[in-house]
């Protein structure tokens, strides 16, 4: 219990101090004209009220990432927490928070263009189409998973049992359904149905991780490990050691390349960079607590690590089974059917903004204006047929390892543009670059050390490889900066 309070101080204490010296950083001011000022469309960018955009960011940034990710992720043991913890307030929250202030001054424009502002015109060319790849695989992701949650959940044995190849019918319709609604919010301006129900489901996320804190807090039946070792305490340590495998098993709730690519939506909806902090910075650390909370009840519900490894090899990795169980069994059927809705909501929430996020891209570098519905629907159609594509032909499993991947591969460009852009303005360019170098050699290792890729026998030669990769980028980086003080000069 200890370490988990020390942890959760620690997340709510860099809001008001490592937050607020980024934000003297970024020399955030009230007065600088806004995107939604001076780029007022009616559809993408237009001025909300500062509780909506932090809890339209926090439900876009969320997913099942900090709910899954950290239930599987907490098999490695305590250590998880540190990850979590450290990983969110240096990484995560700087990361998301630096991001969102470059678009806010780049008229909220998407990832890639950033990116290619500072990285160069190659790399923006493969950070369109990368990112656009993400948000398909991301929808295509968050499309069945909720799915899978519903139909699971849905008593229909004359549809479920009726099977279309390894679907069921029951499934199928749900995800017409859910398909339906990503198509609606995907095209509407963001005030029509974003800007009124995330609200709601923000605040069922937070109330579902308050339900679980509360059980943990002042309940007497859990008890959550201390970390006292960084012991892997995973059942299949050899071949899923701690670096790389954890940072990339636990993303969304300490640092997560996709959140990059939401906050140009809400960089175009603030009305002050003032808001930037609390709606940037404030949200992430929200989601590091939530997950820093679902890894402690995973390891708590189970008796300990050993306890949970078991339960994962039981339920097949399952984590939308495990979490089901978690939620009957601390807080009843009744609030568990609302801590479901919380999971679903998620996963919907962030499905649909990655879709509307990838027609974003999409228009940014085809010079498409958006105000017209049919170009909208130009855009969007090829985005869809590609998840529906994803769906079909690949297990989950495999999307989401590379999905995982993928995700914090866009975290290393995402920290080297923060790294240049720091460094360009003469600011502190170290919280940029320390991050960008962890994750650059995590990503860079797991090519070769994870048994989901290479998986290299010679695990050092692998870990060698990955520094080397490490290195060169940041000889890159260097010599770009020269150039650019040359030019400049």
């Amino acid at each position: 219990m200890i370490t988990f309070l020390i942890c959760l101080t620690l997340l709510v204490g860099a809001y008001f101090t490592y937050g607020r010296y980024l934000e003297r950083q970024c020399e955030a001011d009230v007065s600088r004209i806004v995107p939604s000022e001076s780029s007022f469309d009616g559809v993408d960018y237009l001025p909300l009220p500062m509780w909506k955009t932090f809890l339209i960011q926090l439900l876009n940034i969320a997913g099942l990432g900090p709910i899954f990710g950290a239930v599987l992720g907490a098999a490695y043991g305590p250590i998880a927490f540190l990850w979590i913890t450290f990983g969110g307030i240096f990484m995560g929250a700087a990361h998301d928070f630096i991001a969102g202030m470059i678009s806010l001054r780049h008229n909220g424009e998407s990832l890639p263009e950033s990116v290619g502002r500072y990285l160069g015109g190659g790399v923006k060319q493969g950070m369109r189409i990368f990112s656009v790849g993400l948000m398909v695989l991301v929808g295509a992701v968050f499309l069945s998973q909720p799915a899978s949650l519903i139909a699971n959940r849905i008593d229909a044995p004359a549809l479920s049992e009726i099977a279309f190849g390894n679907m069921s019918w029951l499934l199928l319709i749900v995800l017409a359904v859910i398909l339906i609604y990503y198509i609606i919010a995907t095209l509407l301006p963001v005030d029509k149905i974003i800007g009124r129900i995330y609200p709601i489901f923000g605040c069922a996320l937070l109330f579902m991780a308050l339900g679980i804190l509360g059980v943990l807090l002042f309940g007497d039946r859990y008890t959550i490990p201390e970390f006292t070792s960084f012991k892997n305490g995973l059942a299949d340590a050899a071949n899923f050691p701690i670096v790389p495998m954890l940072f990339t098993t636990i993303a969304c709730g300490a640092i997560s390349g996709f959140h990059a690519t939401q906050s140009p939506l809400m960089a175009r909806c603030l009305r002050s960079e003032r808001q930037a902090r609390p709606v940037f910075y404030g949200a992430m650390i929200s989601e590091s607590i939530v997950a820093l909370i679902w890894a402690a009840i995973a390891m708590a519900f189970w008796g300990g690590v050993e306890g949970l490894n078991e339960a994962i090899a039981q339920y097949k990795g399952s984590a939308a089974i495990m979490v089901d169980m978690i939620a009957r069994a601390t807080l009843g059927d009744v609030i568990a059917g609302f801590i479901i809705f919380g999971v679903v909501a998620c996963a919907i929430t962030s499905g649909d903004t990655a879709f509307r996020s990838a027609r974003l891209i999409v228009a940014d570098f085809m010079g498409l204006e958006q105000r017209s519905m049919r170009k909208r629907i130009y855009i969007c159609v090829p985005l869809f047929a590609g998840a529906l594509l994803i769906i079909f032909c690949l297990p989950f499993q495999t999307m989401w390892n590379y999905f995982a991947w993928m995700n914090q591969t866009l975290a290393v460009a995402t920290l080297w543009m923060i790294t240049v852009y720091l460094y360009r303005h003469r600011r502190n360019f170290w919280v940029g670059i320390i991050p960008a170098l962890i994750m650059t050699y995590v990503c860079s290792s797991y090519i070769f050390v994870s048994p989901l890729m290479a998986g290299m026998q010679n695990r050092t030669v692998g870990y060698l490889l990955g520094g080397a990769v490490t290195l060169a980028i940041l000889l890159l980086i260097i010599l770009k900066l020269r150039r650019n003080a040359k030019s400049d000069s």
